[in-house]
């Protein structure tokens, strides 16, 4: 009897762990399909799905507001998605957001992500369509990928081809580098060519003590500052004639109200003296 009676409560515990575990387990469920609280549907038509399941989360500014519902084929070139929202973030999406298909991750499940609009602050309708972005694809990434590691490769090539030209030719750039006797050659023609350059100067500056050569030198120095002197005057009349259009407005200005001051006068004048008359 005792034994009969161990067994039956054993039994009643493990149901009653049972029926609480699936309980739990039906409402997390629920609770991620948004089966208990007040939702709302609306969808947006893609090119492809890269890969979005029915289920799959659909995120707004980076929470989890919703899941996909259905996923149907239109035709050959369009798929239309439907997704079931929490009737909480209605409110924040507007006519004018835009949906998009992601990775959770690098390699991730596929996530929809619903981004905010920008101009139009009229709330989505239930069974509204928002617009959709076609998303960044993996393969897309890949190809990208790919023709830079190829232009690596191209530009490797090319290195190594001028590096063995550097090593093994006999141009000109080759026997500068590997040549001491060239480079010790160039390095000569660079320096005569700037003690050239220096003598070219100071002989310039002996010409001008020149007898010969100083009229001309002085010549040019009056001219030079005779443009120096009437770009000095020039500016100078700019500046009265500036002032002087400045005074000119400013006597037009006082000139014109005296003349409102006795019109003003007059007409008050006048007045007094239809008053005197009645």
């Amino acid at each position: 009897m005792e034994k009969e009676s161990g067994y039956t409560w054993k039994l009643g515990m493990f149901v009653t762990i049972g029926l609480l575990l699936f309980i739990m387990a039906v409402y997390f469920i629920g609770k991620q399909q948004n089966l208990f609280g007040s939702t709302f549907h609306i969808s947006s038509q893609f090119k492809t799905v890269s890969g979005l399941e029915v289920g799959n989360n659909v995120r707004f500014s980076g929470i989890n507001v919703g899941t996909v519902e259905q996923i149907q084929l239109k035709n050959d070139s369009t798929v239309r998605v439907v997704l079931v929202m929490k009737e909480e973030v209605r409110k924040f999406i507007k006519t004018d957001a835009t949906a998009s298909i992601g990775s959770d991750g690098l390699m991730g499940d596929k996530v929809l992500t619903i981004s905010p609009g920008a101009k139009s602050q009229k709330e989505i309708e239930d069974n509204g369509q928002i617009a959709s972005v076609d998303g960044i694809e993996m393969h897309d990434i890949m190809k990208s990928v790919k023709k830079s590691v190829d232009n690596i490769g191209v530009i490797s090539d090319e290195i190594a081809i001028f590096s063995h030209s550097m090593n093994n030719g006999n141009g000109a750039l080759a026997r500068l580098v590997k040549d001491d006797k060239m480079a010790n050659s160039v390095s000569n023609t660079l320096e005569n060519l700037e003690s050239g350059t220096k003598g070219f100067s100071d002989n310039m500056e002996a010409a001008k003590s020149n007898f010969l050569l100083r009229g001309y030198y002085k010549k040019k120095e009056k001219e030079k500052a005779k443009k120096v002197e009437e770009a000095k005057e020039k500016k100078e009349e700019a500046k009265e004639k500036q002032e002087e259009e400045k005074e000119k407005a400013a006597k037009e200005k006082k000139e014109k109200e005296q003349k409102e001051k006795e019109e003003k006068q007059k007409q008050e004048e006048a007045k007094k003296a239809e008053t005197e008359k009645k």
